[in-house]
């Protein structure tokens, strides 16, 4: 008997349904898996105690990044306290972050153009506060449980020897610019030869300088000139020469100090816009009247220097000199300031003052048709033209210093005549010196004084 097996066969439809069947059912179990995944993501979470809560903020809050929050600049007559209220501090704050600072900045050492930054989130109290003290150091204070810390760090200050030459063509300024110069050292220059040239009316096209002088750098960036060492100024037949020598003073070649008991004038730079005379016809008054002084026109603001020491006799309104100022000093002598816009800090009667010293600014207050200082001289009762005010000179060199300066003019001196920026021995060493509030200055030695003028 022959048996017969017959196989089955499946159609090839049959398998592909199949598979599409498995694919369906897997793929529909991984979008309930997702789905279910997404419910379980957007439900809140369990609430949790208070304290909890609290904890998590704050933490929260002390990972988020310190962002600048505000700059602000120190202006003139701004204090401390007030740079940090325009942070967004109230004055109980200021005062806590100021109590803190003092450790390392006197608050009257401010300057202005001192910058304050402030650093945080937004919606919280500043975290951190920085202080840029232009040339000087960087204060920063940071917020924590105990208050502000602050820790301090000083520029580097070094300094390395420039010289010049040059012929006036123009402005001061604009001559050095010209010669490859700092326009900032004719500033420097106005202040060692402030009391023998009038820089508002000696200067003359023609004019020929030598200048030897510290370039100072802060943190390797340039800030600008430092002392002058020596120069000298050719104006037609005259010279004069200035070497440093000491702590801060200023000799001519002789030996002779410069500083004299008053300075040619009060503002470093202006023009003489009307001269010390018996008879002047005033223009707002419309009829002649002595004018017991000289006005020198400058911008409003320009800042008013003392041109003696002495002691303030008054500072406020005198009819129409407007807001004035007046000095006492030695010899029976009394200086006149008169139409200024405002007053120095703590420049009122009975303060002391010291010759050079800011003490006013230039305005137009009282009768005054435009901005200018009016610049009177009295002595003993008796009106002098201040341009031919002549000073006293300054004590004179020890005769046991008279060798050292004069070694130490003769190295400066041939400086200034081979325009070389380093002159020979004594001034070849360096040493770094502790500058204010520890900025530390790498600048070459000159000689001290042995005696008492130290």
């Amino acid at each position: 008997m022959e048996t017969s097996v017959h196989a089955k066969t499946w159609h090839p439809w049959v398998f592909r349904t199949g598979i599409a069947v498995t694919l369906l059912a897997a793929l529909s179990g991984v979008i309930l898996a997702e789905a279910e995944l997404r419910r379980s993501a957007e439900a809140p979470l369990p609430p949790l105690p208070q304290r909890f809560e609290v904890a998590l903020k704050e933490r929260a809050l002390a990972m988020t990044p310190a962002r600048p929050l505000a700059e602000v600049s120190l202006r003139r007559g701004e204090t401390f306290s007030d740079a940090l209220v325009s942070l967004g501090l109230d004055n109980a704050g200021a005062m806590q972050v100021a109590a803190a600072a003092i450790r390392f900045v006197d608050p009257r050492s401010l300057q202005p153009g001192d910058r304050f930054l402030s650093f945080g989130t937004v919606s919280a109290v500043p975290a951190a506060i920085h202080v840029a003290l232009n040339g000087r150091g960087e204060l920063r204070l940071e917020r924590g449980p105990d208050g502000w810390k602050p820790t301090w760090r000083a520029s580097e200050r070094r300094v390395q020897l420039r010289s010049l030459n040059a012929v006036l063509t123009g402005s001061l300024d604009g001559s050095i610019r010209a010669a490859g110069g700092n326009p900032m050292l004719a500033n420097r220059m106005s202040d060692v030869l402030q009391w023998d040239l009038d820089f508002n009316r000696d200067l003359q096209p023609g004019d020929r300088f030598s200048v030897l002088y510290e370039e100072v750098s802060l943190d390797g960036i340039p800030s600008g000139p430092g002392h002058v060492l020596a120069m000298r100024y050719q104006s037609g037949s005259r010279t004069l020469e200035a070497y440093r020598f000491g702590e801060d003073d200023y000799y001519d070649a002789s030996g002779r100090p410069l500083k004299k008991m008053f300075l040619k004038s009060p503002l470093p730079y202006s023009r003489v816009t009307s001269q010390f005379s018996t008879q002047r016809f005033h223009p707002i008054l419309k009829k002649v009247v002595p004018h017991w002084g000289i006005d020198l026109g400058a911008p409003i603001g320009t800042p008013v220097r003392a041109t003696a020491s002495g002691v303030v006799v008054s500072a406020g309104w005198e009819g129409g000199g407007g807001k004035a100022i007046k000095i006492r000093h030695a010899n029976g002598y009394i200086t006149g300031y008169l139409h200024l816009s405002a007053y120095a800090n703590d420049v009122r009667a009975g303060a002391r003052v010291s010759q050079g010293q800011v003490i006013g600014y230039v305005g137009q207050t009282g009768l005054a048709t435009g901005p200018h200082l009016d610049y009177r001289v009295q002595l003993h009762g008796t009106w002098l033209n201040p341009m031919a005010l002549k000073g006293v000179d300054a004590p004179v060199i020890a005769q046991k210093d008279l060798e050292g300066f004069q070694t130490w003019r003769d190295a400066l001196r041939a400086s200034l005549e081979r325009a070389t920026p380093v002159p020979t021995a004594p001034y070849l060493l360096a040493r770094v010196l502790p500058g204010a509030g520890g900025t530390q200055t790498v600048q070459p030695v000159q000689p001290a004084l042995s005696s008492a003028r130290r």
